[in-house]
């Protein structure tokens, strides 16, 4: 597989799914050894507890240590639980809004410029325009916080098997949030996450996405489908994708956010040159 049509983007290593095998503060340094320098984190800590400073130090320093960027990190979630976030949930929404200055706290101190709002999934008995409302209250209070920093919040779709109860299961869903985030906190800031798995995965038109919201996309995450493993193993058309990014004029960071078909997270890399894999 030909990827040189991706020479103009930075790839990012999602260290929630890839090297897995180790434990989290051993992510970086293995992410650097196999020649990357940039890398992405869902909410790391569960959603049980606020992290003590040493754990958040503990972090900061892996990242430090190995010479390699926190380039995206989720705002709080549980996905070991099958939450898709906590935007929407009313139980939830102390937590969440506790959760933001030190998510904003850790994502400053490492340089990091996008921050993704999963919005959560929907409750029994909870309706859907109160969960609405609630989401796009959480998202403004987000927005303005990343702005602080000169970051970006996400939003993103997901796929309808995986995440059934969540509500944005389309590239339009989410882009037209992200629209009503921007109206209502007038800073512009919020950006589409496309991740091209979970569209695949809802039967979307990938080059019809690409053609219509790339001027909406503030990231764009990749895994082959079916499988959701590396670009090459099954039925994504990976060359034409990134090259259709690069005509669209997307010049953003492509997060590599798929599960190793070894199982072993070294080994799933050779469809991408090393020397593309350091952010430039």
């Amino acid at each position: 597989m030909d990827v040189s049509a991706a020479s103009g983007h930075n790839f990012t290593i999602n260290l929630s799914i890839l090297f897995a095998e180790l434990p989290l503060l051993e992510r970086p340094a293995a992410a650097a050894a196999a020649g990357f320098t940039a890398a992405e984190l869902w909410w790391p800590f569960g959603a049980e507890h606020t992290p003590a400073e040493a754990e958040l130090d503990a972090l900061r320093k892996a990242f430090t240590d190995a010479g390699v960027q926190l380039t995206g990190l989720n705002f709080l979630d549980d996905l070991t639980k099958g939450a898709k976030g906590t935007l929407s949930v009313p139980a939830e929404r102390e937590r969440f809004r506790e959760n933001i200055p030190v998510s904003i706290g850790l994502a400053e101190s490492l340089g990091t410029k996008a921050l993704n709002a999963l919005v959560g999934n929907r409750v029994e008995g909870v309706a859907a325009a109160e969960q609405d409302a609630l989401a796009l209250e959480n998202l403004v209070l987000a927005a303005r916080a990343a702005h602080s920093i000169g970051a970006v919040v996400l939003i993103e779709a997901l796929n309808k098997v995986d995440a059934p109860d969540y509500p944005l299961h389309t590239a339009a869903a989410a882009c037209e949030l992200v629209d009503r985030v921007n109206a209502a906190s007038g800073l512009g800031n919020a950006k589409f996450l496309c991740d091209l798995y979970h569209l695949a995965v809802n039967g979307e038109d990938l080059p019809a996405v690409i053609e219509q919201y790339a001027d909406k996309f503030g990231h764009v995450q990749i895994a082959d489908f079916p499988g959701r493993n590396e670009p090459g193993t099954a039925g994504l058309d990976f060359e034409d994708l990134l090259a259709r990014l690069t005509a669209a004029g997307y010049q953003g960071r492509i997060g590599l956010e798929y599960k190793p078909a070894s199982g072993v997270s070294a080994d799933s890399f050779d469809w991408l040159p090393r020397e593309l894999r350091a952010a430039k």
